[in-house]
């Protein structure tokens, strides 16, 4: 970094740091990260505790991230942007906020637009209410656009790394290829040779992605109980940046998320043995998600170094996930002072 900012808190892989990611996407160095996976406050009519922008100004409000990211990605990086839907206020009629988004960044900012995506999540409540429960006029909005931009035409990504399990039916072929199909043209015009029955470890997984986002007892979660602290209302799953995390990057490449909330991109880069980077306004929602890091399971453990993390003094607290025991986080006096009042 080029400006000296000290992380909340680090990890084996990664540091989590507080702060605005205006500000500190001006203190990395120009392309040194190789995936941006975000999912940004989602430009709704209705105010959410996590700080979303109205529809008028949000196209613009995220351009002013798309811009710094841009610097610092490497040539061959790719920036991942979640986006749920919208509808007009009052009217049952889609916002295209979304589209507008992928126009600005694409046609002004310079991204190209590698390949769009959809995350289909079947667990999703049905909503808006108003058409959709009560009048009963839409249908539930279940997908996500998830757009895959790059700074040039050829990223790095290598679909081998995220080969989908081979269906029931392309088993049997494997198993029995003359059985089940003949190398031949077909009517599309598809030369279907007579390797297709080759055992290549999976299939090509499609664009559109289904995850069910049903996190509900997660060390996160429980860990968030204990010390009475709200989870972060707007969690992704950690398989969506788990995904491209793994399609995007190798071993030891840096990924980093400007709007981390619960820090699941954290999460699931450090469980790949990527380096991560991540940046959370909230210092209450940065100090909880240190929670899917610790091998810790003393309650009044858990409580000592979260009342620590939330103290707007302290940062660079060393995580370390073989840890078990608060001594080996604690440091000084005030450390223990905190321990005292979670036991009380």
């Amino acid at each position: 970094m080029n400006k000296i900012i000290q992380p909340l808190y680090t990890t084996d892989c990664g540091q989590a740091f507080v702060g605005n990611s205006l500000d500190l996407l001006d203190t990395l160095p120009k392309n040194s990260i190789n995936l941006v996976v975000t999912s940004p406050p989602f430009s709704l009519q209705r105010q959410k505790e996590y700080g979303n922008v109205v529809q008028e100004l949000y196209v613009d409000w995220l351009a002013q991230f798309a811009k710094k990211v841009k610097d610092v990605l490497a040539e061959d990086g790719s920036f991942v942007l979640d986006l749920g839907g919208a509808y007009e206020k009052g009217r049952p009629v889609r916002s295209i906020y979304n589209y507008k988004v992928l126009i600005k960044f694409c046609e002004e900012i310079g991204f190209n637009l590698a390949e769009e995506f959809f995350w289909f999540n079947p667990a999703k409540l049905p909503s808006p209410i108003e058409w959709v429960n009560k009048r009963k006029m839409r249908v539930k909005d279940a997908v996500n656009t998830v757009w895959w931009f790059s700074k040039s035409d050829f990223p790095k990504a290598d679909v081998k790394r995220v080969l989908a399990p081979y269906s029931n039916r392309m088993k049997e072929l494997l198993k029995n290829g003359n059985k089940y199909y003949t190398p031949k043209m077909r009517p599309s015009g598809h030369d279907i040779s007579d390797g297709f029955d080759v055992d290549r470890g999976g299939s090509i997984p499609s664009n559109l992605l289904q995850i069910p986002n049903t996190e509900s007892n997660s060390q996160y979660l429980r860990y968030c109980k204990i010390v009475n602290a709200e989870g972060h209302p707007a969690r992704f799953p950690k398989k969506l940046p788990e995904f491209f995390i793994k399609f995007l990057t190798e071993p030891d490449d840096t990924v980093l998320d400007i709007f981390a909330g619960s820090n699941t991109t954290g999460e699931a880069a450090e469980e790949n043995q990527r380096k991560w980077i991540s940046i959370e306004i909230e210092r209450k929602y940065s100090a909880a998600s240190v929670f899917r890091f610790i091998n810790i399971t003393d309650e009044n453990e858990i409580k000592s170094l979260y009342y620590r993390l939330l103290n707007e003094n302290v940062f660079n607290v060393e995580i370390k996930k073989t840890q078990s025991r608060l001594v080996s986080i604690v440091q000084n006096s005030e450390d223990f002072q905190l321990l005292q009042q979670a036991q009380e």
